[in-house]
């Protein structure tokens, strides 16, 4: 990783990053992000971090927390991203399961106040350095400002390998706890020296909305380094401002889920937006309407889809250049040095055309979890990491179908049914529980919960996200749809019919609406 960015910079020297949010707006070239993090580094090996050390960064799209990934690059440490709005319970978990010995945070970032949920991480023991962006540095914290102050003294030698893992990025998965997915300086390397032959070359403006501890957003950064393509990169999704940005950067091309296409188009028109300039959308992260890719393209844009996890980045994609019926109806064709094959419950392959378990390998695909224990199930012989969607893999394009992990994924963000269950039934009202996705025409899906009350108990959904409030965990594991019921539906092995709960949300059941 450290090559990398001295290569990048050397290469695309005057290349700028731009950060744009309600509070932060900044640019900073290649060039620049090198130089401080080198200051960073030094500043943090000299209070003790090494190579190997783990040091979590949980930071908004803003220029600090781009000079503390490369800081963690050229110091050798293992880079633990968290998403800006985990709440301490996550964040606890994470510093507890990955020892992280440093800790990056914002003192505030709009009305979430990081200093305060220091207090509430619980026992976090490896845990030495917390260092504050801002002027509210709580006593025993370190300022960022202070190790910006420089200058740059020695770093440690290059004791790594290539194949050491460099990142541990968290993935709600498939359990009720976050699973740690560890990636080497090759596999993120690879990712993103695929991502760049795809462009062949082209290194038009880009505009990354993901968020800066998601896989989508470590990649956008690295991106630019690895492609010199200049980059604007918000801190969160704003239809108007993006539409603005668009227009005043000459922005190619850009990533995002359904709502993202349908919200920025929306915006153009409302302000008088000119996107001529974009050409290029790659959608994911949630079910892909055809609609959005036709409506993209009346707009001069290709929109197109791909597939892929934080286990293992970019599996299949679209191209710009494939028929609209491909990139409306499948998620593109294997990248390359990928591999895929669709298999049935016994892991034998089955025929063409053929629905079954995707399961992929290729040099992007993750070492394995930080708990080897969740790796038994998760690879077949070989190497092939089974995935849980269900797909189908004809004429050399792979569609996803369904899936067989009972997960959420609400605006790109994976949440484990499990975790959100797990936190209902502790509530002293509630006797059982079972959580689904409900479809979402802005978000994808989000969170519904069915619940059977305790004798005399009383519930509505206010209470239920004051209560997920109280237990600080993000938002967006909060339902946003309630339904009582006197009680589950389950197969004969005892199993939630979660089949026939989504049914009832979508108003099948009895031709009636659902919802309380």
């Amino acid at each position: 990783m450290a090559d990398a960015l001295r290569a990048g910079v050397r290469e695309h020297p005057d290349t700028t990053l731009h950060f744009v949010g309600e509070d932060h707006v900044g640019a900073v070239s290649l060039t620049e992000v090198l130089a401080r993090g080198e200051v960073v580094a030094s500043a943090l090996h000299a209070r003790g971090l090494g190579p190997g050390d783990v040091v979590a960064v949980q930071v908004p799209n803003w220029i600090e927390g781009a000079v503390a990934y490369a800081a963690a690059m050229l110091l050798g440490a293992v880079i633990v991203p968290i998403v800006h709005i985990y709440g301490p319970a996550e964040v606890g978990f994470i510093l507890r399961q990955s020892r992280a010995r440093a800790l990056v945070v914002p003192d505030r970032w709009r009305r979430i106040d990081y200093t305060a949920r220091l207090t509430q991480l619980g026992d976090v023991p490896d845990l030495e350095t917390i260092v504050v962006i801002g002027a509210d540095v709580p006593d025993g914290a370190v300022a960022w400002v202070d190790l910006e102050r420089g200058p740059a003294g020695p770093l440690p030698s290059p004791t790594w390998a290539s194949d050491d893992v460099a990142f541990q990025i968290y993935t709600s998965g498939t359990t009720g706890e976050p699973k740690g997915v560890q990636h080497s300086h090759d596999t993120m390397l690879a990712e993103v020296r695929s991502l760049a032959a795809m462009a062949d070359g082209e290194r038009g403006a880009t505009l990354g909305s993901f968020p800066a501890g998601h896989i989508a957003g470590v990649l956008s950064f690295l991106r630019t380094f690895v492609l010199g393509s200049n980059s604007v990169l918000l801190d969160a999704w704003d239809a108007s401002l993006a539409a603005r940005l668009v227009e005043q950067h000459g922005i190619e091309s850009t990533a995002g889920t359904p709502y993202f296409v349908t919200s920025l188009f929306d915006a153009a028109d409302a302000d008088g937006r000119d996107l001529s300039s974009l050409t290029k959308f790659m959608v994911g992260a949630a079910n892909v309407p055809r609609a959005v890719v036709e409506l993209a393209d009346e707009r001069g844009v290709a929109a197109y889809r791909a597939y892929g996890s934080t286990e293992h980045p970019t599996v299949t994609s679209g191209s710009p250049d494939d028929p609209i019926a491909a990139r409306a109806t499948t998620d593109g064709r294997v990248t390359p040095g990928n591999e895929v094959r669709i298999v049935d419950d016994d892991g034998h392959d089955v025929a063409p055309g053929a629905r079954g378990e995707v399961v992929t390998r290729g040099p992007e695909l993750f070492l394995g979890y930080s708990d080897p224990a969740f790796d038994i199930d998760a690879f077949l012989p070989g190497g092939w990491f089974c995935t849980g969607d269900i797909g189908v893999l004809d004429d050399g394009f792979l569609t996803i179908v369904d899936r067989k992990k009972d997960i959420i994924i609400r605006g790109g963000e994976n949440i484990a049914s499990k975790e959100v269950e797990d936190l209902l039934v502790e509530h002293w009202g509630i006797r059982d529980a079972a959580a689904v996705a409900v479809p979402d025409a802005r978000l994808g899906e989000t969170v519904g919960a069915f619940v059977v009350l305790q004798p005399g108990a009383s519930l509505d959904l206010d209470e239920v996200r004051r209560y997920f409030r109280a237990a600080g965990v993000a938002i967006q594991k909060t339902p946003e749809r309630l339904e009582l019921v006197d009680e589950l539906p389950r197969g004969p092995g005892g199993k939630v019919l979660k089949v026939e709960l989504r049914r009832r949300l979508a108003g099948e059941e009895e031709g009636r609406p659902a919802g309380t």
